[in-house]
């Protein structure tokens, strides 16, 4: 009997320790990775406001906080408004130190801890972030993505053409030494054909402060127009201009490229959409909220 009484004692100890052990927080295994985060924050479209509760929260937590501001304009953010809302410095990053240096100073830094990088608009609608999302997790970083407001679905909701009816997506850049690039008139001729709309993006080159205009978009079209001679852009053709979309007071027109080219935006951004084939209810959502001349009703198709 002393001998099964010990025998039970001892059973009961083998699984107290095994319990206890079981209990206790995991530690990190020797040579297993002590990789940071990287967290793409979006900023939204306009001002510092914009940034979502998620990702102030995330800027909040991180040991280091990087933004670029080269790829999209935040017309009304104050960088020192956003320091104090997030609580921490924020360190700015070039277009070189992106795209040239890919990435390196954000990544050293996201290899030794939670990093977050601060990017207008939707943070993976530029190529250049999700080049760096890829060098980090094959680095063995992990990443996670806090969405932001988008020009994309912004042009959507501000002009009224549905969404599924958009094509491919293009930017018309400033001419270099005298030549213009010929993607945009291709795509917009390719959209065209298939009755999608295409938005434009209009080139920011943010450390020369320079913003291409909806008036500058128009004119480098019927620029490529006269050289191609394809009728894809003329006078004629229907177009509309968006500018500082996420403002309390945007500036949203449509008309024909003769009158619209003429017409005051204001301040950039600028975005300039040509629409592919009208639903009747797009064409009605022009004219009421885009003040689009009455005759665009015989375009419904």
């Amino acid at each position: 009997m002393l001998y099964l009484a010990e025998l039970r004692a001892r059973s009961i100890i083998v699984i107290q320790i095994r319990f206890y052990k079981f209990s206790l927080p995991k530690t990190r295994e020797e040579g297993e990775s002590s990789m940071g985060e990287l967290v793409f924050v979006g900023l939204g479209l306009y001002d510092e406001r914009d940034i979502s509760l998620q990702g102030v929260e995330a800027a909040r937590e991180a040991d280091e906080v990087f933004a670029e501001f080269y790829t999209s304009l935040m017309p009304g953010l104050s960088l020192q408004k956003l320091e104090k809302l997030i609580q921490k410095r924020i360190v700015m990053v070039s277009r070189r130190e992106l795209e040239e240096e890919n990435g390196e100073k954000i990544l050293e830094a996201a290899r030794k801890g939670k990093t977050v990088l601060l990017v207008p608009g939707d943070p993976l609608i530029a190529t250049t972030h999700v080049d760096l999302r890829i060098r980090a997790e094959r680095q063995g970083v992990k990443t996670r993505v806090v969405h932001g407001a988008s020009i994309v679905s912004a042009v959507m909701g501000l002009s009224g053409l549905q969404n599924y009816k958009y094509g491919r997506s293009v930017t018309i850049p400033f001419s270099e030494r005298g030549s213009l690039d010929e993607t945009p008139y291709r795509v917009i001729e390719v959209n065209k054909k298939l009755g999608l709309h295409t938005i434009c993006f209009l080139d920011i080159r943010a450390q020369e402060k320079r913003y291409m205009t909806v008036k500058g978009g128009l004119q480098t079209m019927l620029t490529l127009e006269k050289q191609k001679k394809r009728r894809v852009i003329t006078t004629k053709t229907l177009a509309v201009g968006i500018a500082r979309a996420g403002s309390t007071n945007p500036t949203v027109k449509a008309d024909y490229v003769k009158e619209l080219i003429n017409f005051e935006f204001g301040g950039p951004p600028h975005t300039l959409v040509f629409p592919g084939k009208l639903h009747f209810m797009e064409a009605e959502a022009l004219i009421t909220l885009a003040e689009a001349p009455e005759s665009i009703r015989g375009m419904v198709k």
